[in-house]
């Protein structure tokens, strides 16, 4: 899929205010599959260096209701306190992630498993017969570009969004972690995705 431009019908967007301060919000359905995300953007950022840019994949448990066994609620709320802190800055929260990309319903069962018979993020995926990681970062670049963003300092601890970013022709000039809290309840998370799904995760020590 070329990132060609989005089509204007394809994009809504509108002034709103968070209980951290205005955003506009820009709505868009992603060209390739029809696939509807949100980006938050605050302050000037077109054809700016180095703006803050989030990637953060849907995560009902962890956004919405504060589960404690991933660390997906305390990296969104730290990438937006980082982007209010500079003053601008782009989240781009991507649906249809959930679980790594293998949904809800799916996501739930490897929950099951990890608790009945110790299987950790990675393992509990594969017995079920499920992909670890099916998720697509390419209408995140594809926004950035819609909103004149070609150089960012990523807020993030994983490489392939890096690595995509870079792909479809955003240049990440900076990377900085985003390190939440160790938890005895996310500790076996946090350990599967440093040991096994590459994340770096420095804070973890020696495990």
């Amino acid at each position: 899929m070329s990132d060609r431009g989005m089509d204007a019908e394809d994009v809504a967007e509108a002034e709103v205010a968070t209980r951290g301060g205005p955003f506009r919000a820009v709505a868009f359905r992603d060209p390739a599959d029809r696939s509807e995300h949100l980006a938050m953007v605050l302050g000037d950022v077109r054809d700016e260096e180095e703006v803050p840019v989030r990637l953060h994949s849907e995560c009902v448990t962890g956004d919405v209701f504060g589960a404690l066994r991933c660390e997906c609620g305390d990296q969104l709320e730290a990438a937006l306190e980082e982007i209010r802190t500079e003053g601008r800055g782009v989240l781009v929260y991507l649906r249809g992630h959930e679980g790594r990309g293998i949904g809800l319903l799916d996501k739930v069962r490897t929950l099951v498993l990890q608790d009945a018979h110790g299987l950790d993020t990675v393992d509990s995926a594969t017995e079920l017969g499920l992909p670890v990681d099916t998720r697509d970062y390419a209408p995140a670049a594809r926004v950035l570009h819609h909103l004149g963003v070609h150089s960012v300092r990523l807020l993030t601890n994983n490489p392939d969004k890096v690595r995509t970013l870079e792909e479809h022709g955003v240049k990440v000039a900076a990377r900085t972690p985003l390190l939440a809290p160790v938890r005895t309840e996310n500790r076996p998370y946090l350990t599967a995705k440093r040991d096994r799904l590459g994340h770096d995760l420095p804070h973890l020590g020696g495990g």
